[in-house]
């Protein structure tokens, strides 16, 4: 099941414009290896630079929401701290189902979450395979 979130978001992003240069992203920092979903390339126009991004994709489909959240945001948190050791030129972000983000992450109790923890998020449509919005 959880291939089926990951494609989706990959063709979502290609769709976008944006090329896969790493799946997995691998990460070795302080002697721990670690496995982000995607690493993704993007060059800007305007700045004529390529914007990296890495993409952690989660579909919060277990029969507990909550430990999908405690889940996704510990992993996220140690991969920011990696990244940012290890690939400063990548931004992390969280892949969320709309229909996650539309009932689970408009709670107070998760959006407080998201913005104390900083988390980045991409919001997905699994239907349609489609970015629906960007949260930074």
């Amino acid at each position: 099941m959880e291939h089926y979130y990951h494609d989706t978001v990959k063709n979502a992003l290609t769709k976008k414009g944006w090329t896969i240069t790493e799946e997995p992203l691998s990460i070795r920092f302080g002697g721990v290896d670690m496995y982000v979903d995607l690493g993704i390339g993007k060059i800007i126009a305007v700045e004529k630079a390529e914007q990296k991004i890495a993409v952690e994709i989660k579909s919060f489909s277990s029969p507990s929401i909550l430990d999908d959240f405690h889940l996704a945001v510990g992993q996220f948190m140690n991969y920011r701290l990696a990244l940012e050791e290890q690939y400063p030129q990548y931004i992390l972000y969280l892949a969320v189902p709309v229909d996650t983000y539309d009932t689970f992450f408009t709670l107070k109790f998760t959006q407080l979450a998201v913005q104390r923890y900083q988390l980045k998020l991409i919001i997905y449509d699994t239907e349609n395979e489609e970015i629906v919005k960007w949260q930074m």
